[in-house]
């Protein structure tokens, strides 16, 4: 990969007073670089020394990578003498919000700054979008309170993985089945933002799977993205499935200690509505209880804490605490109604029955493009069904408010009159085959 790390794309045509002339770049072997030199009349003359700095990955995931070990990396700025003029701040303070380094933000993006426009244009609210990027502060540099910079580390959405991504020795892209609505990767993508762009503080939890107490409602990362090399941490696999973790569903743990083992709860209730399909067929009634349930074997886990955060930049100039940031000083027609006239000699016309002939869609032809898209979809649905035999016929849902767990079953056939159609059904552990108590 080269060796400058990418900026994320811009408007081409922004404010003034969100422009930033800085640029990062990777270093990847300091022994064979040297000064450029510059023409100074008729004398060769060699550029002040370019300044190299270290940056400690404040992330560290619990999964591994394959080439590097860490998200650690060397860096240099452009125009170097530039940056390393500026004053280094522990803060600084925008429309009345105080954003520390360290500390995770929102960015204004294309789309972001689109929807702001409307708004605006509407008089209504400025708000934070969703659509906008995350970031996580890792220096703050300003001249002046009109010129104030952040370096930081973007978090990814699941969505905005480049093509070429690897996890492990898989090609990836995009959103997995595994990844939750609220959650992000972590990322050695290194950028130098004007902060002007920001919009608000984010708040961003580590998770560790074995803890998931706090995530829902939160943003929240456990992978790392390494942009050296496009390459995905790893994510521990669980269930007989062998999928990661799901955080927005539920997990279940086998109750038996020698097995102990977590299940995803669309696994469990897939299992129980197949045994159940296997058991009454498509015209078999349900009479009796569900299976037997194995007496209460309750295990308590620890909670794992969430890590501290890791150091930034060591051995770098003085810091100063905050400063205040100043924008740049150098900064319908309603549509026609439709009118209809009966035709001469009708007695009556019904006016709806006049539009829905006139505005009537028609039919669509059967082009070899649509036919193929009906056959791709026809043969999803039926291997779907092969896979799921139940589906029409049962329907289940996971009790987690009752002591043990069970699985609700009901029954949705129709041909079927007799015997009872809804009861619960016994966990039983994929792996174990023991039943959950």
């Amino acid at each position: 990969m080269p060796g400058s790390t990418r900026k994320r794309p811009r408007r081409e045509v922004e404010e003034n007073r969100a422009d930033c002339p800085f640029s990062v770049t990777i270093e990847t072997d300091f022994s064979k670089k040297s000064n450029k030199r510059r023409k100074s009349g008729t004398a060769q003359a060699a550029e002040p020394p370019r300044k190299v700095y270290h940056q400690l990955s404040p992330f560290a995931p619990v999964g591994k990578f394959k080439t590097h070990e860490t998200l650690d990396l060397d860096y240099a700025v452009e125009p170097s003498a530039r940056w390393q003029e500026m004053t280094r701040y522990n803060s600084f303070v925008l429309n009345g919000a105080k954003y520390f380094s360290e500390g995770f933000i929102y960015v204004a993006n294309d789309n972001s700054i689109e929807r702001q426009e409307v708004a605006e244009a509407g008089n209504g609210p400025r708000r934070r979008t969703e659509d906008e990027w995350v970031a996580r502060i890792l220096e703050i540099r300003a001249s002046d309170e009109h010129h104030v910079y952040a370096r930081v580390y973007w978090m990814y959405w699941p969505e905005d993985l480049p093509s070429g991504t690897t996890d492990g020795r898989k090609w990836v892209q995009g959103r997995q089945p595994y990844h939750g609505t609220h959650e992000l990767i972590a990322s050695n993508h290194m950028d130098i933002i004007n902060v002007v762009s920001v919009t608000a503080m984010a708040h961003v939890n580590h998770w560790v799977e074995e803890n998931d107490e706090e995530i829902q409602n939160a943003l929240y990362w456990r992978q790392a993205f390494d942009a050296r090399n496009l390459e995905l941490s790893s994510v521990e696999p669980t269930c007989q499935c062998g999928q990661p973790e799901h955080p927005d569903k539920t997990l279940v743990g086998c109750s038996n200690e020698k097995c102990g083992k977590w299940l995803h709860d669309d696994c469990l209730i897939h299992d129980a509505l197949l045994r159940t399909y296997e058991r009454l067929g498509e015209d078999k009634p349900h009479t009796g209880a569900g299976e037997t349930v194995a007496k209460k074997e309750g295990a308590n886990g620890e909670e794992s804490k969430n890590p501290p955060l890791s150091p930034t930049d060591t051995g770098l100039d003085e810091t100063r605490q905050t400063i205040d940031v100043k924008a740049d000083e150098s900064q319908d027609k309603d549509k026609p109604k439709a009118s209809i006239t009966a035709a001469d000699g009708d007695e009556k016309t019904d006016a709806t029955a006049v539009v829905a002939a006139a505005t009537e869609a028609p039919a669509k032809e059967e082009t070899p493009a649509r036919k193929k898209r009906a056959k791709i979809q026809d043969a999803a649905a039926a291997k779907e069904k092969a896979a799921k035999p139940y589906l029409g016929l049962f329907s289940g849902s996971l009790k987690m408010d009752v002591s043990p767990p069970m699985i609700e079953i009901v029954d949705l056939r129709q041909n079927v009159t007799s015997g009872e159609k809804t009861w619960t059904e016994s966990l039983r552990c994929l792996i174990c085959g023991s039943y959950i108590s």
